[in-house]
């Protein structure tokens, strides 16, 4: 199916769709209880990422019950690191754990030529998730942004400044490009598996760039996502691609211009008067409602709904939150959510 029935990817292509499509970041989760009992048959979050049967079953469940959109593979970001052979383990109550790089000697421990093969139980995933969405729910694919894995990878866990990353980018900038460029090529091996497996779209989750100056946010976030783009665009040229720099403030504009995305993601903190003014007029944009506004519904998220819509809904547009939702969300305040952006009003 070439996608001209399906309303996000058409937004991807630059149209305006009224009402706007939607979906939202971390639509399957913790929010439903659907997606709990099954995480309790497995022994962690990675083996549920990684068992193809159970990942396509928690990525349809929020389409069983939302009128979402589009669909996006249920899977981490932290699959890369795996794959590279960097242990990962993810703590209950803590997150994510990864045993940190932080000289040649860890960057040498890691093994690009077996990730094809640790990344394919996701190409399975979405082979299935394909066969059970409807021809016009698209599915999403997705990798982390290289700076956002190194991260992970050299703090060996998540962060609040990303100091010990930025440290090593500042004081070995040689090793620290390598890792980049290592985590560039399993990325583009990653998103090209993807949309061989049916994905028919893909974003790309910079989550910490706005930990970045701007001279690093050039060389460590836009650099290695131009590079993503352009060589995944060599392979599919028609495949849409997301960009989602999140924190990037004014530097999304500088994001938007020079990385080659099709779309860029917003994140709550950018004022959308702004991206109506900033970002819109280079292409259409997706975002940008504080998740935390949909856990507390009520009449503060139906104004905050119809301020978006009627800023940024009448150019090309995918509504979305500004992170992912959050797993104490009400389903109730999901499914108002849907009846306000698709013109139903609320109850």
């Amino acid at each position: 199916m070439s996608g001209s029935d399906s309303p996000f990817l058409s937004v991807l292509r630059g149209e305006t769709s009224s009402p706007p499509p939607i979906w939202l970041m971390r639509q399957a989760g913790r929010y439903l209880p659907e997606y709990r009992e099954v995480r309790k048959t497995v022994p962690s979050f990675l083996d549920l990422c990684l068992t193809p049967k159970l990942a396509a079953e928690v990525t349809l469940q929020p389409l069983r019950r939302f009128a979402f959109d589009a669909s996006i593979v249920f899977s981490d970001i932290l699959i890369v690191p795996y794959a590279l052979g960097q242990p990962v383990a993810f703590v209950e109550g803590e997150g994510p754990k990864l045993d940190p790089i932080r000289d040649a000697a860890g960057l040498d421990r890691l093994v690009a030529t077996k990730a094809p093969s640790k990344l394919s139980p996701v190409y399975e995933t979405v082979e299935r998730v394909v066969a059970g969405l409807p021809d016009d729910v698209p599915l999403i694919g997705f990798s982390g942004a290289p700076w956002t894995v190194a991260t992970y990878m050299v703090e060996g866990a998540g962060s609040k400044d990303q100091a010990r990353a930025r440290a090593l980018g500042y004081q070995d900038p040689a090793l620290f490009q390598a890792l980049i460029d290592t985590i560039v090529e399993t990325s583009v091996t990653y998103l090209l598996g993807q949309v061989e497996a049916g994905c028919r779209a893909l974003q790309i989750f910079d989550s910490w760039s706005g930990s970045l100056p701007e001279d690093g946010f050039a060389q460590w976030c836009i650099a290695p996502t131009k590079e993503i783009v352009a060589r995944v665009r060599a392979e599919v040229p028609d495949i849409p691609i997301i960009g989602f720099p999140r924190g990037a403030g004014p530097s999304a504009v500088r994001y938007a211009e020079e990385t080659g995305i099709d779309a860029i993601g917003c994140d709550t903190s950018l004022p959308v008067s702004w991206i109506r003014e900033a970002l819109q007029p280079m292409g259409p944009v997706q975002g940008n409602l504080d998740p935390v506004l949909l856990v507390a519904g009520g009449p503060a998220l139906d104004a905050r709904v119809r301020q978006i819509l009627e800023t940024l809904g009448d150019r090309p547009f995918v509504f979305n939150l500004g992170h992912g939702i959050l797993p104490e969300t009400p389903i109730e305040n999901v499914e108002r959510l849907l009846r306000l952006v698709k013109g139903d009003g609320a109850s």
